[in-house]
Order: structure tokens, then sequence, then C-alpha cells
């Protein structure tokens, strides 16, 4: 049956404008054309560990230091002899917020939980832990499944910071591997040492890859080729290629033993500010 003639052509129109759309997104695919990706800013965090030193010299001018490079988000280790009230006073003061924080599970973690909420913090991450035993690596699985249990029911999401020595075999199996196991999903996520994970002979797309959902952190260090940390961007870590693999809502810059705190800040932030992908 003929179709009408004002139906025939706006039918015509209509398949000739999706050709031409599925002809353009062909091309676009056939180029790798793409909006890239970006780093949004609040995301851009530092571990305040990186500037201990300063920090415990001169806590208010160090933080405006920080501020003034273009830090709103940070990450802290310690309150440097103030009260987390009293701390949270001096980043609300500066415009920076304490997104995060690192916390021993040594103290009770009611009194941790306590102490995040009064400095901002939504992620409490456990920076360290090590064990002589398998056994060892999951009771203390055990203990995180617990506080994250605790953080959950209290408004914060709990993490694990890992460095090398969770992938060096104990009992013949890899304490990252029991940490990832033996927690449960809802309850433990991870702070993704990048550094530490590539010196330990790591595939870093490999680990995202199995816990991509679950790695919600990034630290942001480098590697020189000599296997030395160095400044994010400074060395021969792919960040752009991790970071488009990657689903982190924060990518926090750290250098362990920095030789000048604040240039290493300064080279982060410019770098995780530009990078793109």
């Amino acid at each position: 049956m003929s179709l009408p003639r004002r139906t025939l052509l706006h039918t015509t129109a209509v398949l000739a404008a999706a050709a031409a759309t599925g002809a353009g997104a062909a091309t676009a695919g056939a180029t790798g054309a793409a909006r890239p990706g970006r780093i949004p800013h609040r995301a851009i965090s530092i571990q305040l560990y990186t500037l201990r030193s300063l920090l415990d010299a001169d806590l208010e001018a160090t933080l405006r230091q920080v501020a003034d490079i273009g830090y709103r988000t940070v990450e802290t280790a310690d309150t440097h002899g103030r009260t987390p009230a009293e701390f949270r006073t001096i980043l609300d003061d500066l415009g920076l917020r304490a997104t995060s924080g690192h916390a021993d599970l040594e103290g009770d973690v009611d009194a941790l939980i306590e102490d995040a909420h009064t400095l901002g913090h939504r992620y409490l991450v456990v920076p360290h832990a090590e064990f002589d035993t398998a056994d060892g690596w999951r009771e203390f699985a055990d203990q995180l499944n617990e506080a994250g249990r605790k953080c959950r029911a209290a408004g914060l999401r709990f993490s694990y910071h890992n460095h090398d020595h969770e992938f060096a075999p104990i009992d013949g199996e890899l304490p990252y591997d029991i940490l990832r196991d033996r927690t449960e999903r809802g309850l433990v996520h991870f702070e993704l040492d990048l550094y530490w994970a590539v010196h330990a002979g790591q595939d870093v797309l490999a680990l995202i890859d199995a816990e991509r959902d679950r790695i919600r952190q990034l630290h942001v260090k480098d590697r020189t080729p000599g296997g030395d940390m160095t400044d994010p961007g400074t060395g021969t870590l792919n960040f752009p290629e991790i970071f488009d693999h990657a689903r982190a809502r924060e990518f926090i810059v750290e250098h362990d033993n920095p030789t000048d705190a604040l240039t290493t800040a300064r080279v982060g932030y410019d770098y995780l500010r530009t990078v793109r992908w």
C-alpha cells in the first residue's frame, strides 16, 4: 500500500538524519574523537603527611600555602597538636575541607568516627598494617569489616591503604588478596597507592579491573626509572591511562619523603589540574 506523499517525505528525512548521525558517530569512533577526561577541581587532594614537618613548625601558615596553591581538599594524617575541632576551624577559615583522614585501628573505632565527623571527613582510611602470617591478615580483614560496618552506619566510607608488602606472599598467599577476598564489598573499599603497587611489580590496571568499584581513592605518586619516589608527572607512571581506567572519586598527591614538600604540593596540583586523557 502506497504512503501519502507527506508521510513518505517525513520518513525519508528521518532515515537520512539517522544515517548521518550514525555515520558521524562511526567517524568519531574511528578517529578516537571524544571529550577528554579531566579531574574535577575538588577531587584533587593532598595527603598532609607530605607536609608533616612544615605543619609541625607552623600549622596555619603551611595550610594557607596549601590553599594558595589551589587545593580545596586535603587528607589528614594527624592534627599536629590541635584538637579535631581546632584543626577543623583552621581548615574552614582557609576554605579547605578534610574530606579524608588516615587513622590506625588501634584506638576506639567509635572515637575515630567522632573525630572524623568533627573534621568533616567522608572517608576514614587505615594507612598501614603488617602481619607475619596469613591468619594474621585474615583476622585483620575481619576487624576491617567490623570497623567498616560501624563507619557505614555513621555515614562514612571506610578504606584500607596499601604499601608494597601487601603484595609479598606470606604462607603462599598475598595479603592484598586476603583483604580483597575476605572484606565485604559494601563495607571496605581501597585507597590504591599507585607508587607502592608498581614498586611491588603489580599491574595497576589489572588491580583496578579486579576491584574497580572498590577503588575510590588513588594516592598519586610517581616513580623514577631507578625506582625512587618522585613528584607526580615527573616519573614513569602512565597516569592518563590509569585515570582513564579507574573510577576514583579522589586523586591524592603524596610523597613520603620529599626534598621540598611545598614544591611537591605545587607540582602535584599543577599536574592533576592539567592532565587529560
